[in-house]
């Protein structure tokens, strides 16, 4: 049982790196593994779908939906940017900290990227990483700043353990921000200095003429052959006053059609085998709508090609560019597409309208955002948000019974509406967390854990217990630089309760160590969401983030090793 477990956790983690596939259908898939083949009971395997901590996340992400809709971020965007540099980092940070706290931290950032990307004091290379790394070190001052304690809190019931409370994070969360904010003046200098670029469309496309002596004519799209190109894409046909996109298969070419193509203008010679056709002067870009969008961490894109994903068919759209960090993707077709991606998108009329565009894309220009809640509503939705902070912080209700109420008065009132739930519903989230608890019991059930923590306190023992605390750290540092923060914590929470518990001492310390062990990945663009979003919106380098991020782990890590014990004692 016990190699058969490694076996598989193994490969689990190696796929997680390779992030080719969802974590939902990672964890889903081994746990449901373990059922069929025994070492999961299909009460136990339920069971772990019900957790408290689990429901009081799913709870707290649907009134987030609207806390998010409030104008308290664009209320506080206002006071971040000004001339001096130094001032507008200690705003950003202060406030991207103070906000994340108790705000989802993508949300955080997305909402931060416009001001930041159109101002017109700062190069914003300069502020975004750092923008980035408040967001996530905010996270940890609460209970419920992100998504990663609630999941700890979910191994911690689970064992038996009492439940965390909203502010036990309080203490160490805000040394940790202090020390982020003064680290990161301290060595802005590391920070790349690049200057803001708009992407332009006229880079990605080629606009050919179909001449009258062309054998394309009277043929469709599909008979002439236009959809097997490996690096460019039919986007659009232009007829007289007329802009034809998407465009179908079935569409027929006829003399005069200016034919729009995407993709990698150094391939235009693959043109050169349709006799007839001619580079076009006459393509009017204004005929065109645009859209420049980031693929969001909940997209059910994710892990799909553009050809699996059913793209033009599901929002209207013809892919024009495909950028992931500073990389252009060439074969846009066949990519598998991955949060943070950054596309310039060519719209159809429809696009604006359909439900599944925020769900799947965060906005950076040429569309109406998601529409905010008026002054009135607002402060009555962050009443309710702050009433279930208060009440659940001094034992008047558990926290999964306030949320459920504010969750039923803001649909009452309509500030939040059931299409919104079923949209932004966290499904991945959800099977993450339930099926890690799952596989939590077989890895603790098979001995592996106890294994793992001997081995730990065996290379690290040396140090006594505090050595070992250590090792815990540095641990789930490690894991969650090279996959999500919330399978880094999945897969290092047994280890670390099966040392405390092999040392006989209190845990609390150990379950700390991967709280904010989870949440230091601060070198590797790919480890974590906001990273993803900011890289791809100002063309960094993964050496940019290692600059700094080396820096501020170090600092991170000091803090945290420190602080930790002196808190909450072994």
């Amino acid at each position: 049982m016990k190699i058969i477990v490694g076996v598989t956790l193994l490969i689990l983690l190696i796929l997680l790196i390779q992030n080719r596939i969802r974590p939902a259908v990672l964890f889903g898939s081994l746990a449901g593994f373990y059922y069929c083949i025994g070492y999961l009971d299909f009460k136990s395997w339920i069971s772990s779908y019900t957790n408290d901590s689990l429901i009081s996340l799913v709870l707290l992400l649907l009134v987030s939906i609207a806390v998010e809709k409030t104008i308290i971020i664009e209320w506080a965007s206002k006071f971040i940017i000004g001339k001096s540099y130094n001032l507008s980092l200690l705003r950003l940070g202060t406030i991207s900290c103070a906000i994340s706290a108790f705000l989802n931290n993508t949300a955080v950032v997305a909402s931060f990227m416009g001001i930041i990307k159109n101002n017109k004091f700062h190069a914003p290379s300069k502020l975004l990483i750092p923008l980035s790394y408040f967001a996530i070190v905010g996270g940890v001052i609460t209970l419920i700043g992100t998504s990663t304690n609630l999941i700890i809190n979910s191994f911690v019931i689970e064992n038996g353990l009492p439940s965390l409370k909203m502010f036990d994070f309080l203490t160490v969360g805000l040394l940790l921000s202090v020390g982020m904010i003064i680290t990161l003046m301290i060595f802005s200098f590391l920070l790349p200095n690049y200057e803001s670029k708009e992407a332009d469309v006229r880079n990605h496309l080629i606009a050919l003429k179909v001449l009258k002596s062309s054998s394309l004519i009277g043929k469709s799209v599909e008979e002439n052959k236009l959809r097997n190109l490996q690096f460019l894409f039919l986007l659009e046909i232009q007829r007289d006053s007329a802009s034809i996109k998407p465009v179908s298969h079935d569409e027929i070419i006829r003399a005069d059609d200016i034919l729009i193509f995407s993709g990698a203008i150094s391939h235009i010679q693959a043109l050169s085998k349709f006799d007839g056709l001619e580079l076009s002067d006459g393509y009017r870009l204004e005929k065109s709508s645009f859209v420049d969008v980031i693929i969001k961490p909940n997209s059910n894109l994710i892990g799909k090609s553009v050809k699996e994903a059913g793209f033009r068919a599901k929002f209207n759209a013809g892919i024009v560019s495909l950028q992931r960090g500073d990389r252009h993707i060439t074969k846009i077709g066949e990519s598998v597409l991955m949060a943070g991606d950054r596309m310039i998108l060519a719209t159809g009329r429809d696009f604006r309208s359909r439900d599944n565009v925020e769900k799947n894309f965060y906005l950076l220009s040429d569309i109406r955002q998601d529409k905010k809640l008026d002054n009135a509503k607002s402060v009555l939705t962050i009443a309710a948000f702050l009433c279930v902070i208060i009440f659940s912080a001094i034992g008047l209700i558990s926290f999964s019974k306030a949320l459920l109420i504010a969750l039923g008065f803001l649909l009452l009132c309509k500030f939040i509406t059931l299409d919104e739930i079923r949209r932004r519903f966290p499904f991945d989230i959800f099977i993450i967390v339930g099926s890690s608890l799952a596989i939590t019991k077989v890895l603790v059930e098979s001995g592996l854990a106890g294994d793992l923590a001997g081995f730990i306190i065996g290379f690290f023992g040396h140090y006594g217990i505090y050595g070992s605390f250590i090792g815990v750290f540095l641990l789930t540092l490690f894991l969650t630089e090279f996959i999500t923060n919330n399978a880094a914590a999945a897969l290092a929470f047994p280890i670390a309760f099966a040392t405390a518990n092999a040392l006989d001492v209190s845990p609390l310390p150990f379950i700390f160590a991967v709280v904010y062990g989870a949440s230091a990945g601060f070198m590797i663009p790919h480890g974590y969401q906001t990273h993803l979003m900011v890289s791809t919106l100002c063309n960094y380098k993964i050496s940019d983030f290692i600059k700094i991020g080396f820096i501020v782990s170090i600092v991170y890590s000091l803090i945290a090793i420190i602080a930790i014990p002196l808190v909450f004692e072994f």
